[in-house]
């Protein structure tokens, strides 16, 4: 079997192996990953953190030994969780901008400094931490606030409604699936809409009744999601409501707590 570690700062993960096929994810820098299959100049992975699988090409990352790749899969997640995070590699002296959800393989906090596979790289922006999850959650959701809609998105220059969930959650140390629909299988069901609190996941379906959209549940009765583009909505019991449209755009199924 071989592993691979993303070396680019975003990899665009395709259905194909072409770069005209569809993006279906993004795959963040240091983020790790098993290979399947190659074709030509395309690999064919299964990343480590959600199981999500597509092409990518070969330029973006690099192959990595079993034990490192253990070593890295088993170490305690250190993720970059400002808007952009600038980290100069040591050796070379290069400055690489990484955006939220970035990995820092075993971070010295004393140092600053963090291997992606065998390159040292030194952080030079400040690194946020927090103990509060829900509060940290809410904070985050912020810095995406406009971001564009971008199908297969995972970052503040493109994202979508799952992908803006999945990271938010990440960044707090919680995994959830790729998709909406399978997100909403984590955690307890509330009863009703007032028992939620912020950073708590709401869950709308389409006609057929498929879970379509997500989003996270502010204070008094709000919603922050990605639809067009990363918004504020206001979130009821019939779903959310445009107040720029007058129309209630999605939907409510369930709301979920994955977080207590």
């Amino acid at each position: 079997m071989r592993f691979g570690i993303a070396i680019s700062t975003i990899i665009p993960l395709r259905n194909e192996p072409a770069e005209q096929s569809e993006m279906v994810s993004q795959v963040l820098f240091g983020e790790l990953f098993t290979i399947i299959e190659k074709k030509k100049t395309w690999f064919f992975i299964q990343l480590a953190h959600d199981n999500y699988e597509g092409w990518i090409d070969e330029k973006m990352f690099k192959e990595v030994e079993q034990e490192a790749f253990e070593k890295m899969s088993t170490a305690k997640p250190v993720f970059t969780n400002k808007l952009l995070t600038k980290v100069e590699c040591i050796k070379t002296k290069e400055i690489t901008q990484l955006v939220p959800g970035s990995l820092l393989h075993f971070y010295d906090e004393n140092t600053n400094i963090f291997k992606n596979n065998n390159v040292e790289y030194k952080l030079i922006d400040a690194y946020n931490k927090s103990n509060d999850v829900r509060k940290h959650i809410v904070d985050l959701s912020k810095i995406y606030l406009n971001a564009p809609y971008l199908w297969g998105g995972r970052t503040p220059f493109g994202i979508d409604c799952s992908g803006f969930t999945q990271i938010l959650y990440k960044l707090n140390g919680i995994d959830l699936p790729r998709d909406a629909k399978e997100q909403v299988n984590l955690g307890t069901t509330l009863n009703f809409i007032h028992e939620a609190k912020p950073g708590d996941l709401a869950f709308f379906e389409n006609t057929d009744g498929i879970i379509t959209h997500t989003g996270v549940v502010l204070v008094n009765e709000l919603i922050i999601h990605a639809s067009g583009k990363v918004r504020i909505d206001k979130l009821d019991h019939q779903g959310i409501y445009n107040s720029e449209t007058k129309k209630y755009s999605h939907k409510l199924r369930v709301i979920q707590n994955i977080i207590d």
